[in-house]
């Protein structure tokens, strides 16, 4: 049963709200505590810092390469069986990593997560739209994205609370609880979604994962002192990427959104996305080594001074969301953007003597543009795209939102190999200008036709 205006009738919608919250801050979680963790695991397996490395690459290699194909599985057999099914397997792979004692065992476990938290994440925006009417969407929106934030705030003093008192076993063996009771909740809550007898494209599903894995992995060896086979594997991303457009354009609904991107709204908003998610995570990357490496914080200091731009995102993140009700993405978004390349910028400029004062309010200043920017960026993508499509549109918006951290932290990583000096301030300015390009790209969202649904 369902209100008038689409959505799920209270007290069942939050019920399905929980499951989605509970599932959601599982994986969050998962990711944040891992990275935390690996210098404990590196000493404990008596690992290299690099090889531990790949406890977290591995995870985000196999997110990036089954988006899409998930997301695309849920339109052809329903979006609750794939995001239930992904919080299954992510908490058995949890356990598996929870009992491991090598590394390689460690990382089958942690691909195998990456799996479940692509079940769980490709359709998270889909199920929102299913379990919210339709002029309560950007409410919806404003609640994942507060669970995402305030997750990821608490993630390191988690992580940090549990390795004092445990092994980091634990910080694997704690998300099966969480597992089984987002599985409980979502069984009885969440909507059911009847799949389409359309079949499943597995070659395009085979080349999509090849374009992303190639370009991922060549774009990581950018850094490398020897960059050839970084190069070989983007022009292998590139040949495979041609095959599969070629492939996707001619058909009606293609595993590759194709369909979706060419609508103007949703392109703008997609392209709006990496770029905003590119600016943060040059921001939050970089911003350690200043601190610590220019402003002589501690490594306390250094979380406590992240946190301003953490609680501001989650502070912003449900009154975007209530405002992309009323008010174009468009010019939420550039503000939003707006605000916070203003925000790079000042951190950037900061002296070596700057107060933690004088640092904590500009990346205020960052939480606050991005919280305003995301919830109505996300909503745009969905409410735009056919409701049939609505795992397509979902699985773009979280590939949009991989591939621009990915393509963040790389750049991060190619300053600090070309500038002996100067990188992380570097960064931040890069940081700026991208998201001012976010900004007026969003901007250009207003002269966009709208699409129906």
């Amino acid at each position: 049963m369902t209100d008038s205006e689409g959505g799920l009738p209270t007290p069942r919608r939050h019920w399905a709200m929980l499951a989605l919250s509970l599932s959601i801050a599982l994986a969050v979680l998962d990711g944040a505590v891992a990275t935390v963790a690996l210098p404990v695991i590196a000493r404990d397996m008596q690992i290299s810092d690099a090889a531990s490395i790949w406890i977290v690459n591995a995870s985000q290699l196999v997110m990036m390469v089954t988006l899409m194909p998930l997301a695309a599985l849920g339109d052809r057999i329903g979006y609750r069986r794939i995001y239930q099914t992904g919080v299954v397997v992510f908490s058995l792979a949890s356990l598996g990593a929870a009992l491991s004692q090598t590394l390689p065992e460690l990382i089958a476990a942690r691909m195998l997560q990456g799996l479940g938290a692509s079940g769980i994440m490709s359709l998270n925006a889909a199920m929102v739209r299913l379990i919210w009417p339709h002029r309560q969407l950007g409410r919806g929106m404003g609640v994942m994205a507060l669970i995402v934030t305030s997750t990821s705030t608490a993630a390191p003093a988690i992580g940090s609370l549990v390795l004092g008192v445990a092994s980091w076993h634990w910080l694997f063996a704690m998300n099966v609880p969480l597992g089984i009771a987002a599985t409980v909740v979502g069984a009885f809550a969440l909507p059911a979604t009847p799949g389409s007898d359309r079949t499943f494209d597995w070659r395009s599903a085979v080349l999509t994962a090849a374009t992303f894995g190639l370009l991922v992995v060549g774009l990581r060896g950018l850094g490398a002192d020897d960059v050839r086979p970084a190069l070989a594997e983007l022009a292998g991303a590139l040949a495979v990427g041609v095959v599969l457009v070629r492939r996707e354009l001619g058909m009606r609904t293609p595993l590759l959104p194709l369909d979706l991107i060419r609508i103007p709204i949703i392109g703008l908003s997609a392209l709006t996305a990496i770029m905003s998610f590119s600016a943060q995570t040059m921001g939050l990357v970089a911003l350690p080594f200043l601190l610590q490496g220019t402003m002589g914080r501690t490594t306390v200091e250094t979380g406590l001074l992240l946190t301003a731009w953490a609680l501001a995102t989650t502070v912003m993140a449900p009154v975007a969301g209530r405002l992309a009700d009323r008010y174009p993405a468009g010019v939420l978004g550039g503000i939003g953007l707006a605000v916070m390349a203003c925000g790079l910028l000042l951190i950037g400029l900061q002296p070596p003597t700057a107060s933690n004062f004088d640092l904590a309010w500009p990346l205020a200043v960052c939480g606050v543009g991005f919280g305003f920017y995301q919830t109505p960026n996300n909503r745009t993508i969905m409410i735009s795209a056919p409701l049939e499509r609505s795992g397509g549109a979902a699985g773009l918006v979280a590939s949009a939102r991989v591939l621009g951290q990915t393509l963040g932290s790389i750049s991060v990583a190619l300053m600090f190999h070309s500038f002996s000096t100067g990188a992380p301030r570097m960064a931040l300015f890069v940081g700026a200008c991208v998201a001012a390009v976010g900004s007026g790209i969003s901007l250009t969202r207003l002269r966009a036709p709208a699409a129906t649904s």
